[in-house]
């Protein structure tokens, strides 16, 4: 088990493993455990707030993600006040091992958030309800991007040797895919005419040479810190931003790790457009090729000004009028 030896301050934290099922409650009082058991309370809404409210003060609620499974909990949490963070799985494993536990239970995860919550309180974002237009938006974009990876390889496979067998299914499978992408182009395209802010970010954002339709729906959708975030922020956010990799005399080129996938592929679909039609970037890219820098490395260049230049467009500012209409 993990053990918590320094001096901590004086607070009351919940670490919460959430299932689709339920939720396994640990409470840490002053870095210790509060009992040697735990909770454990069905994953409803009318259970969660009963359970939030029997423990009384709570300083801080710590869960993972769990593919939509912690919403309850986040919302009961935010209707009683309760600070609560959603963490990041791969961090809160990391540290978890760092205190030598190899071991996984339900228990052992919640005590390893609610010290996670403990050693980083001060720095824990808490989580607020998201924009109910934004988040449908963002539902849509994945689950255009997904049908679009469906078309892909079903396209594939009707190229490989023998698919003539399978030809008509393959047929009547792109066909289907392509109606569905249509008809959640039509619902995306509604929903940005139907929100004066989104729409105003997206006629912002559009009128950057090599960012279109598409890309501008997925950086509204799956990047909401545009606007709001420093130039190294939000090339890190994006996936382009390049880290150190070195270690004594080895030095290595610096990779481009982490973001968020679907950014990143969308900023590199648009830099291909952008480096040929974007005026400042079409010379930026032209002397990076002329330096004899890897196209590949040219374009992700390319794509870090595009996404840089975005968060300073939707920098907030006074809506005109005309940006509404």
């Amino acid at each position: 088990m993990i053990q918590n030896k320094e001096k901590v301050e004086s607070r009351i934290i919940i670490g919460a493993d959430v299932a689709k099922a339920s939720i396994v409650l640990k409470q840490l009082q002053d870095g210790r455990p509060v009992c040697a058991g735990v909770k454990t309370i069905p994953n409803k809404a009318a259970d969660i707030t009963k359970a939030l409210i029997n423990l009384g003060q709570i300083d801080l609620i710590v869960c993972e993600v769990t593919g939509g499974y912690e919403r309850q909990l986040l919302e009961a949490a935010t209707k009683l006040s309760i600070p609560i963070h959603r963490a990041d799985g791969a961090r809160v494993k990391a540290f978890i091992t760092s205190h030598g536990v190899r071991a996984k239970t339900d228990a052992i995860d919640a005590y390893g958030l609610a010290l996670y919550g403990q050693d980083r309180f001060h720095s824990l974002q808490n989580w607020t309800p998201p924009d109910p237009k934004r988040e449908e938006l963002q539902s849509l974009v994945k689950h255009r991007q997904a049908l679009m990876d469906q078309r892909t390889m079903a396209t594939n496979r009707s190229k490989a040797p023998n698919s003539h067998h399978i030809a008509d299914f393959l047929n009547a499978e792109i066909s289907f895919i392509n109606t569905q992408i249509d008809k959640i182009e039509q619902q995306i395209a509604d929903l940005m005419k139907s929100d004066a802010t989104i729409k105003a970010q997206e006629k912002r954002l559009r009128a950057i040479k090599g960012i279109g339709p598409v890309s501008a729906h997925t950086l509204i959708a799956m990047l909401p810190e545009l606007g709001h975030a420093t130039r190294k922020q939000i090339a890190c956010l994006a996936g382009l931003a390049p880290h150190p990799a070195q270690s004594g005399n080895s030095f290595k080129k610096y990779p481009m790790t982490g973001g968020r996938d679907l950014i990143r592929r969308t900023l590199f679909m648009a830099a291909l457009t952008a480096s040929r039609c974007h005026p400042d970037l079409k010379h930026f890219y032209q002397n990076l090729l002329s330096n004899k820098k890897p196209k590949k490395l040219a374009l992700a260049a390319v794509a870090r000004k595009l996404v840089t230049i975005a968060n300073a467009v939707l920098k907030p500012v006074h809506i005109s009028h005309a940006e509404l209409t």
